[in-house]
Order: C-alpha cells, then structure tokens, then sequence
C-alpha cells in the first residue's frame, strides 16, 4: 500500500524524543513493504533527511516567523494542561497549509489511504482531503486529542465530526477508544492497537546502568528510583514526591532519579526542597533517547505515577512503560489508561491506584524488600514484550486495520 500520514509531531532529529512512536508507526510499517509518506509543520530546528528508515519525509511551513513555531511537537500546551497564548495564532496558519499541502502531496501521486495522527488538530483535516481524494481514511487516537475534544463543545462536534468520516479507528488504549465513543465516534471501526517497543534497543544492560550511576555520582549499592520523561502534570511527579519520605523510612539511602524536561521542573524542586527530600532526588535534566536505556537499567524500580491531570489529561500509555519492561526493570505504576493492557499487576509489575501516594510508596517498598520478587517481575515484563509487543507485531496489527478501512470505504 502506498499510505500518507499526517502528523503534528515527530522526532526533530534522529534521537530526538518528540514522539518518537510516531515515527515507529511509520518505520515499521514502510518495514513490512508498505510506501509510507509523512507530512508534518516545519520547524527552524527540524533536522530530516527527505528519506529515513524507508520513509519519505514532507514538511510545510505555515509560522510567519520561528517565534510563531508552536504547533505540535508538544509546544502547543503549557504543562499539557492549557494552550499557549500563541498557539491561537499559529492555529489557523498550520491547519490551512496541512490541508493545502496534503491535498497537493495527494494530488501528485496516487496513494491507496490516508492515515491521521491526533484527532484534534489532525482529523479533520485529514477528513477534509480523504473525502476530497475519495480515499480511505484512518485516524489514530494517542491521549491529549481525545483530552482536547472533551473540553468545549466544538471541539467535541469537531473530534466527533472526524471520527464518524474514518473508516478505521485506533486507539493505543481502551480507555481513548471509550472516550471518543462517549463523544459519539463509531465504536465499531475503533481497534485498540498499543505502542510497541524494540527489544534490541531497550534491553537489559547492567554495565550500562552501572556506567550512570558512575555518571550521577550515585553508589552501586545504593538502592534507586528511575523516572525519565517530560515533566507535566499528566505524569503525577508530585504524588511520587509525596510518596517518597514514606520509602525513605525504610530504605534511607534511596535516591530517586526524575530524568527530562518540561514546564514543571521549577515547581519539582521546590517541592522536594519543602518535603526535606531534595537530598534524595536528582535532577540530571535532558536525557539523548540513545542514552534513555542506560538510565532504566541503572534503576533498581521504574516508577510511572500517571494521573488524570487537572484538566482531565491523561496519557494513552507512556513510553517509559513499555521502554522499562523491555530493559527487563520492575515496575510500579498506576493502574491508569493504557497501562494495564501491558502491565498484569502481579505478574509484569506492581499497579496501584491513581493519585494514592500510600500506595505508591508501599509498593515501592515492597519492590525493594524483596529484590528476587521484583527481578521475576523484570523477566516476565521482558518476555511479554518479546512475545507481543515488538514494533513488527504492532505494525501487523495496523495493516489489519488499514485492511478493514479499505474493505468499509468500498461498501459504505
């Protein structure tokens, strides 16, 4: 098949960490013989070649000047939870050139389906040309665009709108797909199809952990809490904190390691500073996706407190789940969203309720009384990973659904 995807984000350069599940969607399924063009905005610090990992790379400009630079690649929200004050602006600008430019892409050449990312901003649009082009549309759902279309109602009419014209739906957790069909989606064209993950590139690797540990200036034996992603209200940072003096009591010379960047970093450290704990968190900042590895297994327990933020976002399942059980690290984290449908508490991991920060800390301790306990949770994490959810098996799943968009599109 020969399949246009329109996206708002993308990694900026190879490496890079806006995203990057967007960019595997689309190598794994050009990996499997498939033509795969992506069209995204440009940005003053978007770093492509026109063709990487066997697909072809578009982008189009629509900002006046790089200030105006705030659609997608997570620059639209300010913590996830508000629009920037720019993004207003570059709102109209962005949408009108995707449409001019995919309808173009679309017109040069022939291609059998279009496949949109993020409901809000990207569904319509899509909509918009699939109908144009008398194409088979695909829409995939993956957290803030469902968040997005539950906050006003037209939003809602938009998001809806969209999702009645695709002839297919995914979802990368049951949670979005319930949500959008509240909103009045086709629940019977919605499939959930999770992230998947390269198990050749997170992978257990205790020299690597080791070598950060050298490099934070944390002790071998001193047991560690990982954390690496961007830090925004949806990831629940502060329950973790909250949750922390209640470990230190039992394991005093834990530290907790909170990897990345975002909007709420200042507030982090100030937090930890009221708590007393600020000795026992570390701040190392950006971490290269190519070093992410290293930081998992430099972890005695991954912990991904995820929450339903203030405004209702929540994501559809964090990159860092199914990075970890790759590494093959025990994990604890919430029994939110997507994470369940990786994650069997008990037998992958440790879940524990949203928001509960005595929970969160039980289970931590819990992790690191019993190191046997948490090392078969580790192994088995590992093995669901290899079993089901490698990139290639992920990309299969999206060839049934292209498959059925097409069969629906020929009979509606």
């Amino acid at each position: 098949m020969k399949i246009a995807m329109l996206t708002s984000s993308y990694p900026k350069w190879p490496g890079e960490m806006t995203a990057p599940f967007i960019e595997e969607i689309a190598a794994s399924v050009a990996e499997r013989g498939h033509e795969v063009h992506v069209l995204m905005p440009h940005r003053s610090d978007l770093r492509r070649a026109p063709v990487e990992r066997g697909v072809r790379l578009h982008s189009y400009r629509y900002a006046p000047a790089p200030s105006f630079e705030v659609w997608g690649y997570a620059a639209a929200l300010q913590g996830d939870v508000g629009l920037r004050g720019a993004t207003l602006v570059a709102a109209p600008l962005a949408l009108g050139a995707g449409f001019q430019v995919l309808l173009k892409l679309t017109a040069q050449e022939r291609y059998d389906l279009i496949h949109g990312h993020w409901l809000l901003p990207n569904g319509a649009v899509a909509a918009l040309v699939a109908q144009r082009r008398k194409l088979p549309l695909v829409l995939s759902l993956h957290g803030s665009d469902v968040f997005l279309a539950e906050r006003t109602v037209p939003t809602a009419w938009v998001g809806a709108w969209a999702a009645q014209r695709a002839d297919g739906i995914t979802a990368c957790s049951g949670d979005l797909a319930a949500r959008l069909a509240k909103l009045g989606g086709p629940a019977d064209r919605m499939r959930v199809v999770p992230y998947g993950i390269d198990p050749d590139v997170f992978r257990p690797d205790p020299a690597a952990g080791a070598a950060v540990r050298t490099q934070l200036g944390i002790a071998p034996d001193r047991p560690v809490l990982m954390w690496v992603s961007r830090m925004v209200y949806k990831k629940g940072l502060p329950v973790l904190l909250h949750a922390l003096p209640q470990v230190l009591q039992n394991h005093p010379q834990l530290m907790l390691v909170l990897g990345g960047y975002g909007d709420l970093r200042d507030e982090l450290e100030q937090q930890a500073l009221e708590l007393g704990i600020a000795d026992s968190v570390r701040f190392p900042g950006p971490v290269a996706r190519d070093a992410i590895n290293a930081y998992w297994n430099a972890g005695d327990v991954v912990v991904v407190p995820a929450i339903h933020d203030q405004g209702g976002n929540v994501d559809g399942l964090p990159n860092i789940v199914l990075e970890s059980m790759s590494a093959g690290r025990p994990i604890v984290a919430s029994h939110i969203a997507g994470i369940p449908q990786v994650i069997t508490n008990g037998e992958h991991g440790l879940l524990v309720p949203e928001g509960d920060a005595h929970a969160l800390a039980a289970a931590l301790v819990r992790l690191l009384d019993d190191p046997a306990f948490a090392a078969r949770l580790g192994a088995a994490a590992r093995q669901r990973v290899e079993r089901e959810l490698r990139w290639r098996h992920i990309a299969a799943r999206f060839e049934q659904v292209y498959a059925a968009a097409c069969e629906h599109f020929t009979v509606r």
